[in-house]
């Protein structure tokens, strides 16, 4: 469910605050929790370090992300890859096939 219109997007006021203070496109990262916050086009061009849970993810802001949330630049899980002993095997399959040189077929006039 998405936030009324007549509140409009929520900004943390510190954050708020705390890009005032700096320059335009200052590359200092403004470190935050505030994941549910809208980027706004103030923040075009500043860079934040927004926490994911563990630690900070570097979020250099474009133009392309106002309207979106800092969360959503900042994921919370990493995904490794699927599959267990049957999967290694057959991407050890697949390396020694890319690594061994093709032979030439050649035709031979009888």
């Amino acid at each position: 469910m998405s936030r009324s219109l007549k509140k409009g997007p929520y900004v943390h006021p510190k954050l708020l605050k705390k890009i005032s203070r700096m320059k335009p496109g200052d590359k200092t990262p403004i470190k935050t929790w505030s994941r549910d916050s809208v980027i706004t086009p103030e923040m075009v061009g500043f860079v934040f370090a927004v926490h994911n849970g563990k630690d900070f993810i570097r979020v250099e802001v474009k133009e392309e992300m106002v309207g979106h949330r800092l969360g959503e630049f900042a994921p919370t899980r990493k995904f490794i890859k699927h599959g267990g002993k049957m999967q290694r095997a057959l991407e050890s399959k697949m390396k020694t096939a890319e690594q061994q040189p093709e032979a030439k077929i050649v035709k031979v006039k009888t």
